[in-house]
C-alpha cells in the first residue's frame, strides 16, 4: 500500500530536534516500509532538503507557514491509499477535501479533541470523516469516545515504543565503559544519579524536583539531580521558567546539573548516568514516552498518577507511582524507598525491562498499526468485489 504520514508542523522528521511524534515515526518507518511504500511530510528545516529518499521512504519537508495548503498540493497529486495524519484533527478535514478516495486515519498523542480545542460539531466531521483513529493511550482513548460516543467503534489504542536493540540495560557488563564515560564527563562518577528527562516547562514538574532535593540530600548526600532537556524540544534558550528552575537550584550547586537538549539519538546511552528516573508530570500526561527509554534502559521509575502514566508503570511492580503529584514529600519518599532498598529497586527496573520487550517494542506498535490498515483493506476489498447476485 502506499501509506502518507503528515506530522505535525512544528518539528521535522526525522527527529533531528526532538518530538514524540517524529520519534514514533523514526521507530515504526522501517518497519512499515519493508511491506508498504510510505511518504512523510514535515515542516522544512534548514539542515535537510526539501525532497528526500532513503532507503526507500520518501520525505516531503514544506515551509510552516503554509503547511496545510502545500500539503494539500501534494496529495492533490498523488494517490494514497492511507494517510495517517498525527494530532491535527482540524487539519484533516482539509486534506481530505483533496484526496477523497484515500482511507483517512487520525493519530491523537494529545487531548485534542476536547472542548478547548474543536468545537462539537467540527469535531463530528472530524470522526466522521476518519475511517479509523489511534491514540497513544487508553486514557485518550477514553476522553475521546466520552466526548463523541461514536468515535468507540473505529478508535484503537497504538503505544509508543522503543528500538530495544538500541538500549543495553544498566545490569549489562559491556555497558559499563560508556556508563563511566557519561558519569565522567558531568562529574557523578561516586554519585547516586537522580534523572529527569523531558521539555522544562512547570506541567512536567521539574520544579518539584530541584525543591525536594534539600530535604533527600539530609537523608542521602551522596545525591545529584540530573535536568536533562529544554525549554521547547531542542530550543535550549532561557524563559521566566527556566529562569526560576536555575534560581532554584543555585543554592544547591553541584547537586543539580542542566545538561540542556539531548539528541533523540543520544538518549539510550545518556540514560546510563542515572540510578533512577523521575516522571515528575503534573498535567494529566497522554502517557509520556520516556517511560518505555527508561525501562529499557534498565532504570527504576518513579512516575505520577496522571494522564496515561499509570497504565504502562504498575505501583511496586515495574516502578513506583506517586498518588500525591504536587508534595515534595511523596518525590522525596519515593526516591528514597530505591535509594535504600537496592535490591527491590533492581527488582523493579528488571521487571520493566522485560515488559518492555515483550510489549512495548516497535514491533509490537508497527503490529497494532497494521491490524487497522489491514481492516480497512479488507472493508475496501468487500466494497469492490461485485455481488454475487448481480
Amino acid at each position: 500500500m502506499k501509506i502518507a504520514f503528515i506530522c505535525t508542523e512544528n518539528l521535522p522528521s526525522p527527529a533531528i530536534k526532538g518530538g514524540a511524534i517524529q520519534v514514533l515515526v523514526d521507530g515504526i518507518v522501517p518497519l512499515l516500509s519493508k511491506k508498504n511504500e510510505i511518504t512523510i511530510f514535515s515542516v522544512a528545516d534548514s539542515t535537510l532538503p526539501t525532497f528526500e529518499t532513503k532507503n526507500n521512504i520518501h520525505f516531503i519537508r514544506v515551509q510552516y507557514k503554509y503547511y496545510i495548503r502545500e500539503v494539500k498540493r501534494y496529495l492533490a497529486k498523488s494517490q494514497f491509499d492511507i494517510i495517517q495524519v498525527f494530532n491535527r484533527p482540524k487539519a484533516l478535514l482539509h486534506y481530505k477535501e483533496v484526496a477523497p478516495k484515500s482511507k483517512f486515519i487520525l493519530s491523537l498523542h494529545n487531548d485534542v479533541m476536547r472542548e478547548e480545542k474543536i468545537s462539537m460539531d467540527l469535531g463530528n466531521k472530524v470522526v466522521k470523516a476518519c475511517d479509523h483513529i489511534f491514540t497513544i493511550s487508553e486514557f485518550i482513548k477514553g476522553k475521546v469516545i466520552n466526548r463523541f460516543p461514536e468515535a468507540q467503534e473505529k478508535t484503537t489504542v497504538a503505544y509508543s515504543g522503543v528500538n530495544i536493540d538500541e538500549f543495553s540495560p544498566l545490569w549489562a557488563s559491556h555497558i559499563q565503559p560508556i556508563r563511566q564515560h557519561y558519569r565522567q564527563k558531568y562529574g557523578v562518577e561516586n554519585k547516586k544519579v537522580i534523572l529527569f528527562a523531558g521539555r522544562l516547562c512547570k506541567s512536567k514538574g521539574p520544579h518539584l524536583l530541584i525543591q525536594s532535593m534539600k530535604n533527600l540530600l539530609k537523608i542521602h548526600p551522596d545525591t545529584v539531580l540530573v535536568i536533562a532537556g529544554g525549554k521547547w524540544f531542542s530550543d535550549n534558550s532561557i524563559n521566566h521558567y527556566v529562569h526560576y528552575l536555575h534560581q532554584l537550584a543555585k543554592p544547591l550547586k553541584d547537586k543539580v546539573i542542566f545538561t540542556r537538549f539531548i539528541p533523540a539519538q543520544e538518549i539510550p546511552k545518556f540514560f546510563l548516568i542515572a540510578d533512577l528516573f523521575v516522571c515528575s508530570s503534573q498535567w494529566e500526561e497522554p502517557l509520556a514516552r520516556v517511560h518505555y527509554e527508561a525501562m529499557a534502559a534498565g532504570l527504576p521509575i518513579i512516575t505520577t498518577n496522571r494522564g496515561g502514566n499509570p497504565e504502562v508503570i504498575t505501583h511496586m511492580q515495574n516502578g513506583y507511582v506517586i498518588d500525591n503529584y504536587n508534595q515534595l514529600n511523596a518525590f522525596v519518599e519515593a526516591i528514597d524507598y530505591y535509594l535504600s532498598n537496592p535490591l527491590e529497586a533492581s527488582e523493579i527496573a528488571k521487571n520493566g525491562r522485560l515488559l518492555t520487550e515483550e510489549n512495548f517494542q516497535y514491533k509490537h506498535t508497527v503490529k497494532r498499526i497494521e491490524a487497522a490498515y489491514q481492516t480497512l483493506k479488507e472493508a475496501e476489498t468487500k466494497l469492490t468485489q461485485p455481488s454475487k447476485f448481480q
